[in-house]
Parts: C-alpha cells; structure tokens; sequence
C-alpha cells in the first residue's frame, strides 16, 4: 500500500531554536534565556537572542518551505512570548506574530501544526517551582486556553509536549539542560505527574474550545530497540526491551511517559521500583485526565535505542559503525520497529515528529551545499517507515527535523540538521541538495524512495 494518498509530509521547528528576538515586543524570559545567558552552559557560550532571526524573517522562510513543497510546518509556541509571566496578562504582539505566521503559512498552501511546549518554560513560573508546584498543570492549562482561543479557527494538528524524556532527563535529574538541576527521586515523580496531568489537561482543554474538530497528539522522543534478528524470539525480546524502564534510565524510557497517557497507568515496573514515591503524586481522577483520548501517537526518531551490551559499545553500535556529527550511529530500522511497535502497543496512528541528521555542512564553492550524507540517511529511515506503513501500521505522516539549521540547544550552532541551510553571520539561507531531494520524495509521495 506504500504511503496513504493523504500522507503528511512536513517539517519541524522550536521557538526557542529559531525565532531569536528573545526580549522583543514584551516577549518574558524562559529558562533557556536565563541559562544560555551563564557562562559554560553552552558550546562558545552561544544564546537564542537570534538564532535564525525567524520571528523577522518567517515571510521568506515560508516561500522556501513552499519551494521545497513543505505540506505541513510543526512550530512550537515561545509560552513567554504570548503570556510574558506564564500565568497572566496576554501579549498581544505575540499573539500577533503567531497569527501573521499561521496566516502566511495558509496562504502557502503549509498545513499548521502547534506544538504547546518545547522545552522554553517561563522562567517567572521556574521561580514559583515550576513543574514541582502542583499548580504547574493549571498553569499549561491557561496557556493552553490562550493559544486554542486565538488559533484554533485556523490550526488543527496540535502537541501538547515535546519530548518529556529530554527536558525532565536532562533538565531536572542530570542538569546538563536548563534549568540545570539535580532533583530526588520524589521530586522526579512529582514532575513526572505534573508535566503528564499538563498533556492531559491540555488535550481536554483543546477538544472543549477548538473552533476546528481538532486533532490532537503529543511528540516523545521515541526510539525502540531493534531485534538481532527476525526471529519471533528475538522480535519479542526487543518488544520487551523497547518497554522496560531501562534501570537508572526510566526517564528515558518509552513507557513510563506512554502508559499513563494511552493505557491510563504507570507501569507495574514503575510501581516496584519506585513505591510510595510515586503513589504519593497520584490523586483521585488524575489519571483519567492524563489518558484522555488523543488521535495519534508521535514520536521523535534519530536512531533506535540501546540497551548495555559488554561495556564496550551499546547494543546499536559495533566497531566502525557509521555515525553522524552528532556521534549517534546510523541505525537504519529505527523508524521501522519503532512505529511497528508503537502501533503494536498503543493501537493509534503514528506521525514521526521529528526525523533527520546532523551533517558538517557549508556552501561549496559552487554557491550550493551538498549534502549526500542526509540524503542516503533519510532515504534508508523513510525506507523503514514505508515496510511499516505496507505491513499496515497506520503512518500517518513523516516531519523532518528541521527546516533549517537553527540553535541545537547546548551545543549552539555547530549541529546542522536542516534542509536550509542558514549562514549565522548574514541569516542568508540557501536550499540544500537534500532540500530538494524531498521535494521530490514529497511529489512523488515516497514512491521514488
């Protein structure tokens, strides 16, 4: 059946990785303003002040993504910058640009699709505790009320939260992201609760007050563990793997934040190991609100997870292994077993919300940028994808990460992912060669893959 003639082909973006004017039009901190601001938190003390500049350059930055034949533009919206202190008075200038973004994005023929939050919390609300005061779910709730009031007669494809694994993994219990902290195993259950009882009290609060029949999801990072071989055996031992809560890795695992959303509970797991820390979170219909209904089940797919092998090298990586700039090995079946097995256990449709590869990229001297590498990558993962989507997992759509190079976080500027290339000194931006690859693969509609 290959991929469905509806199929949504798209790619993705973060406020705080590409907007900049980080302090412009009323706009609040977050706590990526205040760290990225402290010295040694990021690779040559880069900041998001500017990144792309695409709060001032998002007119010419659609015409590409329509160049390219982008169907469906995922964006995050900056919180700060439409409710300054995360829980008060609307910004109307923000408000603003968000309407002039979804606008110009329609009259391109690009498909709208909101993600909530994507890691840029209100640093005024990080000054109350943050995800650690139980009032944090209200909070997103207003927020999320905000954004539904003033852009649902337009948008429709809406996330609630990006990739919980990473910004409470690393941003609450390794503290390499912000807001930089080392918190209990207690208080790493309270967050938990609190950041999952925000998706579910977003969901409920898009579905009352959407304008347009809304269709609502979440973006996890998503990786499952590809088996050894084909064998039923082996296929089953990954499938189990792939749902563990991988020992002092639980934050990271697939099911602690899946379950309670889908299936309405915590793992049994979660329960054995974790006790009355986490027993204590849970109120009376709190998790009724978490798993309230959603129409998909996203997932943000680089490589296939691993598990410990010998103490030499992950169970995804042997001798040589091909990598990318950002060291992670090239695993070719990673969006194959991982919608496989999302289907599998979550019985919903499946969108890849992020999907793509950092490469060493720069203008050639022939005024473009080659990029063969991203090519032969993309091609084997949507390869994948397609043998899912014709042993009838349900795919509904694949979004690229990312449009364009934009600020990777702790590691600044040096990580390219983009189909667009961006030179940071001029904001010049040129198409990639893989740019118009996929403009191909999205015409043909992955026929040619």
């Amino acid at each position: 059946m290959d991929f469905s003639k509806d199929f949504i082909w798209g790619a993705a973006s973060a406020a705080y990785q590409v907007e900049g004017a980080y302090n412009e039009d009323g706009k609040g901190l977050n706590i990526w303003d205040v760290f990225s601001h402290q010295k040694g938190n990021t690779t040559h003390n880069e900041t998001g002040d500017v990144a792309c500049d695409h709060y001032h350059r998002f007119k010419n930055d659609i015409k590409l993504m329509k160049k390219i034949g982008i169907k469906a533009y995922r964006f995050s919206i900056s919180w700060t910058r439409i409710i300054p202190d995360g829980d008060g008075k609307v910004n109307q200038k923000g408000i603003d640009f968000y309407n002039a973004l979804i606008d110009e994005l329609i009259a391109n023929g690009i498909e709208p699709m909101i993600t909530l939050f994507h890691w840029d919390y209100p640093y005024e609300l990080h000054c109350k505790g943050g995800w650690l005061n139980d009032e944090s779910s209200e909070w997103f709730k207003h927020y999320t009320k905000v954004c539904v009031k003033h852009f649902s007669d337009r948008v429709k494809y809406w996330m609630t939260i990006n990739e919980p694994q990473v910004f409470v993994g690393l941003g609450y219990n390794r503290g390499s992201f912000a807001p930089k902290l080392s918190c209990s195993t207690p208080e790493l259950m309270r967050i938990t609760h609190n950041v999952l009882l925000s998706h579910g009290k977003a969901v409920r609060t898009i579905r009352k007050h959407a304008k347009l029949k809304p269709v609502i999801g979440w973006a996890p990072t998503g990786p499952t563990i590809i088996p050894d071989d084909e064998t039923p055996e082996a296929i089953e031992r990954a499938r189990q793997q792939s749902f563990s809560l991988w020992g002092d890795g639980f934050l990271f695992s697939n099911s602690w934040w899946g379950d309670p959303i889908v299936l309405g509970k915590y793992p049994d797991e979660a329960f054995e190991r974790f006790g009355d820390d986490l027993k204590n979170v849970i109120k009376d219909g709190d998790m009724e609100i978490i798993s309230t209904p959603i129409d998909f089940y996203g997932s943000n797919i680089y490589r296939s997870a691993s598990y410990a092998n010998d103490g030499s090298y992950e169970s995804n990586e042997y001798l040589g292994c091909p990598r990318n700039a950002m060291d992670w090995c090239i695993t070719d079946d990673a969006l194959y077993w991982s919608a496989r097995f999302f289907h599998e256990r979550y019985k919903l449709p499946i969108l890849i919300t992020e999907n793509g590869m950092p490469c060493h990229d720069w203008v050639h001297l022939d005024g473009k940028v080659h990029d063969p590498n991203r090519i032969d990558y993309t091609t084997r993962y949507l390869r994948g994808l397609k043998r899912a989507a014709n042993e009838g997992v349900d795919v509904m759509g694949y979004l690229y990460w990312s449009i364009m190079d934009n600020y990777e976080w702790t590691d600044g500027y040096d990580r390219r992912f983009g189909l667009i290339y961006v030179d940071y000194q001029t904001q010049e931006r040129t198409i990639k060669d893989s740019g118009y690859w996929y403009s191909d693969v999205i015409k043909a509609n992955g026929e040619n893959i």
